[in-house]
């Protein structure tokens, strides 16, 4: 029986909305048709980095939201660019790359519109031809893996990219062991101890839907595993532990007949449907076989946080919403006009009889979004974390992120919050970069300006997100507003 500890009632909404107002004016600018690439040094506007600071910050997100005539309605339509803000004791430099993919290269050949998207289809757009599904924009997330800078879509084999000058080398096939036919999602996770990397992929099917659970090492595929799902489902990540692949799996269903003989696009052909209950899917990790899969309540988890293992009990943190996030990302750029309410949410599994004993739910409900830890706490006990919020949430009208916020698990209020000044927006997933023999750091994040047009890079002492950032970063362009970013530190010197 789940216990509840929670100081606000999660599932509250409002009683007669006031008319709908435009809580994110100017935002339209930061979605112009396309961004140009650049190669240069930005500069300090104010304040200046710890020298802790030495590595490469790497950012994918959609950046080309049309071709000829066709606009892309949808904020996950858009191809992907990937940017690199290097910092070495010479200064800071920047530069940004589309990612010549599939559709890319296609579409910039025939100068128009080629393949159907996350949120447009039209008279003959056509499918990817091996497994009938998107050719992927490759435009949600980046991960270095070895030596390698892997380049990933929704749904789609990464794309593997020159770390330094971000050339597209091709498709990442791992050794010829994958096909476009192998589903992969956008967010795998690594073992900083054992370097292995792990990734899942969704199958969808009418009748026999699976989620297909992936191990690397640095030689290429150590296994794959079929695993039945309880329905065809949409899913986005999932969270590892020492020896657990957790998956929350919510019924926001795709019906793929629909999508495949009807035409209709991925959102057209998505539905939720609570009365399904939500479910927790544990897989073993060794081998992924299923451990565990039971119900949850009937809400809905975009992205998790972390999980970790103590005491014989399982800890998953994640954030869970009364209702799914991907029909607010559109009509672009008129985003998250009515989002629901959603936050942060500890479950507590007992790993000896596999129940769940507890949920505690943080009360910030101000439908968070791309929750970061410390690296390297991945995996292990922690309670702090960082995320981007929406200050409107539960007013209709648009909004965006604009606000920061420092959260922690052995406190209800999340009170450390960075506020944007007026027509100032966050985006990319906050990125901690932390200072050696201890646990603070430095959280990096983007901000666009749109009363003056101007894109920065923000820098926040980890421990006091709400005094504003210590250093600011201002680029000679404006940049797209991008999913998720990493960090990777500068090797020691030997």
């Amino acid at each position: 029986m789940i216990t509840e500890s929670s100081v606000v009632d999660s599932t509250s909404r409002l009683e007669a909305p006031p008319p709908a107002t435009d809580f994110a004016p100017g935002i339209e600018a930061a979605f112009p048709s396309h961004f140009q690439e650049w190669d240069g040094r930005p500069q300090y506007v104010d304040g200046q980095l710890p020298d802790f600071v030495r590595g490469t910050y790497y950012l994918n997100g959609p950046a080309l939201f049309a071709r000829d005539n066709t606009r892309y309605r949808h904020w996950l339509d858009g191809d992907g660019m990937i940017s690199r803000l290097h910092f070495d004791p010479s200064g800071i430099h920047f530069k940004n790359r589309y990612v010549q993919s599939t559709k890319f290269l296609r579409e910039q050949e025939a100068g128009r519109a080629l393949f159907r998207t996350f949120g447009v289809s039209f008279q003959g757009s056509r499918l990817n031809r091996v497994n009938n599904g998107l050719e992927s924009p490759v435009n949600v997330s980046v991960y270095p893996f070895g030596e390698r800078l892997l380049a990933f879509g929704e749904q789609g084999l990464p794309w593997e990219l020159d770390p330094a000058t971000l050339e597209t080398l091709g498709q990442c096939t791992f050794n010829g062991r994958l096909n476009d036919a192998s589903p992969m999602a956008a967010h795998p996770k690594f073992d900083g101890d054992t370097g292995e990397m792990f990734n899942f992929g969704v199958f969808f099917s009418s009748q026999a839907p699976k989620l297909y659970f992936y191990c690397f090492d640095q030689k290429g595929l150590r296994y794959r595993k079929a695993v039945s799902l309880p329905y065809c489902c949409s899913v986005h990540d999932f969270s590892l532990s020492k020896h657990y692949a957790i998956f929350y799996l919510s019924p926001y269903l795709l019906d793929i007949e629909s999508f495949l003989r009807g035409g209709r696009t991925v959102m057209d052909s998505l539905h939720w449907e609570p009365e399904r209950e939500s479910r927790l899917l544990v897989l073993d990790r060794s081998n992924g076989e299923p451990v565990v899969n039971i119900p949850m309540g009937n809400r809905y988890c975009l992205h998790l946080i972390n999980s970790f293992e103590r005491e014989g009990r399982l800890i998953i943190d994640l954030l869970e919403f009364d209702a799914p996030i991907y029909g607010q990302y559109q009509p672009l750029p008129d985003f998250f006009s009515d989002v629901a309410q959603g936050g942060p949410v500890r479950f507590v599994m007992n790993l000896n009889s596999c129940e769940l004993e507890q949920r505690i739910a943080l009360d910030y409900l101000q439908a968070p979004d791309f929750p970061a830890i410390d690296p390297r706490l991945a995996m292990q006990p922690y309670d702090e974390f960082w995320m981007l919020g929406i200050s409107a949430t539960g007013k209709p009208g648009r909004k965006f992120f604009d606000q920061l916020v420092h959260a922690n698990w052995s406190q209800a209020d999340s009170s450390d919050i960075y506020q944007c000044a007026p027509q100032r927006y966050l985006g990319g997933e906050p990125v901690f970069v932390g200072e050696p023999a201890s646990s603070n750091g430095v959280v990096i994040c983007q901000e666009f300006d749109a009363q003056n047009r101007k894109s920065y890079f923000l820098a926040f002492d980890s421990q006091n997100i709400r005094r504003g950032p210590t250093a600011r970063i201002a680029l000679d362009h404006i940049l797209y507003l991008g999913f998720h970013a990493t960090f990777k530190p500068e090797a020691p010197v030997p």
